[in-house]
């Protein structure tokens, strides 16, 4: 990130910017940074302006205690204001909440997007789910045992035994236990894991929410109940796609979207 700015309660905020054309941030999931969204940033820079930061409490950002979800609307609005004024905001999974809550906070938002935000309403036991986990996620925090927390988020996305044990052998399980202390901030940003359909009504402006073909019902019908929530939705499903979504695939549908006349 070669760029910094500073959010309303000080702390400070790493970004980038390429491109050229109408300015869309991406706002990076858990367990991300925004590295992990530059591919598509790449991808879109062709015919947007992309902005990829570094979420406080991650990377080269940097942390104000306590956290609340308002303090990372301030640092998007800070983003916002640093980049020109006014953007539009794609957010992949809980940071697809995030740009949701930002929109309905009345941000200077042109549109949003956002990829499978996992709201558990129609997942069989979703709302004991997300207490379970926020319970445990909350203690192995607490006391210091970030590669449990780690763990525990790897479950509940669905990752097998074998493959967590493989993932705590591998290179990248450092930089998974340095962010590990974040998933506290998007288990916030995700509150009880339903849909906030009071909230989503007060979006404003033009959102668009994009699933996988190829992941779990589930998550597809809760990027529908985005679009059908929102006043001004739009639900589109990019075939053979899963959570984990090809950069090449998902680029040009937000591209257009993007840079389409109002």
């Amino acid at each position: 990130m070669d760029k910094k700015t500073t959010s309303r309660d000080g702390t400070a905020l790493a970004y980038a910017v390429t491109g050229q054309g109408p300015t869309v941030i991406l706002v990076c999931g858990a367990m991300s940074t925004g590295g992990t969204v530059a591919p598509l940033a790449e991808r879109l820079s062709d015919r947007c302006t992309a902005v990829v930061y570094d979420r406080r409490g991650r990377g080269e950002s940097g942390d104000t205690k306590p956290y609340a979800v308002e303090r990372e609307v301030e640092d998007l609005a800070a983003l916002i204001d640093a980049v020109g004024g006014e953007a539009a905001l794609f957010g992949v999974s809980s940071g697809g909440a995030l740009v949701l809550e930002a929109a309905a906070g009345g941000l200077p938002v042109r549109r949003a997007a956002v990829y499978e935000v996992p709201y558990a309403d129609r997942l069989e036991g979703g709302a004991e789910r997300e207490a379970a986990y926020k319970e445990r996620l909350h203690e192995a925090l607490s006391e210091g045992r970030r590669g449990d927390a780690v763990e525990l988020f790897l479950r509940l996305t669905g990752l097998g035994e074998e493959m967590i044990r493989g993932a705590r052998q591998s290179p990248m399980w450092a930089g998974m236990e340095a962010v590990a202390p974040s998933l506290a901030y998007d288990d916030t940003v995700m509150g009880d894991g339903l849909l906030p359909r009071e909230r989503l009504a007060a979006v404003s402006v033009p959102v668009l929410s994009v699933a996988g073909g190829a992941s779990p019902q589930w998550m597809r019908e809760a990027a529908r109940a985005v679009a059908d929530t929102v006043p001004q939705g739009t639900y589109r499903v990019l075939e053979g796609q899963t959570h984990m979504v090809d950069p090449q695939v998902l680029g040009p549908v937000l591209a257009d979207y993007f840079t389409a006349r109002a």
